[in-house]
């Protein structure tokens, strides 16, 4: 049994006044993308979105509108690690958790699928992508330290997939914030496999980047 959280709780501010995750993609909300391929996807089992109480109600009203069966909305919390750790106590009788952004719009079944069999060597596989740019590693006033050795490093993305035991016991550990769940299971000890995830897999976080996904997603018409 798979269980998929979708992260969506968060309040926007980069975005000015437009809530992200309703924002119009592609003749559908952003969300919507992401949730519909869990949906449709047969490996899934159940959906949990995490959502704030601003959006909530929207996100219950967009649930009927779309046939959303496997889903479940739910408050999410003040951080993103709050959201997936009440995400956690939502899902049922699952053996793997996917963890994915809300703000992501272009999951695949591909990628849930490769996620899945990577996960199997390790009990942990995250999205992610080698870097293209030079990375410099700089002091908090803007000196180069060094530049750091590019074929190494990865940018990561979501999905993350885990046992449900790896991930429950990350978080029942956690004790300081963490930007994704890979780092909560890090601090454990755990081996996480990355594997191959998409460069057009962004994250919507600006305007800039909202107009960036419009034409990704003109481009998967």
């Amino acid at each position: 049994m798979v269980g998929a959280i979708i992260v969506a709780a968060g309040s926007s501010q980069r975005m000015g006044n437009v809530d992200k995750i309703f924002a119009p993609l592609g003749g559908k909300p952003l969300l919507a993308w992401s949730v519909d391929i869990c949906q449709e996807c047969s490996l899934v089992h159940q959906v949990v979105v995490a959502l704030n109480d601003e959006s909530l109600e929207m996100g219950q009203k967009l649930k009927e509108e779309r046939s959303w069966s496997k889903a479940v909305m739910y408050l999410g919390g003040a951080r993103r690690q709050d959201s997936v750790r009440e995400g956690l106590h939502k899902l049922r009788d699952c053996h793997w958790v996917m963890v994915h952004d809300g703000a992501r719009p272009f999951l695949t079944s591909d990628l849930i699928v490769n996620g899945l069999e990577t996960a199997r060597e390790t009990g942990a596989a995250v999205a992610a992508v080698p870097v293209k740019d030079s990375i410099k590693l700089a002091t908090s006033d803007g000196l180069i330290k060094k530049t750091l050795q590019r074929d190494k490093l990865w940018a990561t993305q979501t999905p993350q997939i885990f046992t449900f035991d790896i991930i429950t016991e990350a978080y029942k550990e956690l004790t300081v914030e963490v930007t994704d769940d890979a780092a909560a299971v890090e601090r454990l000890g755990y081996k996480i496999r990355l594997y191959m995830g998409a460069y057009n897999n962004i994250k919507v976080t600006t305007q800039e980047d909202l107009a960036l996904a419009e034409i990704i997603a003109q481009d998967l018409f």
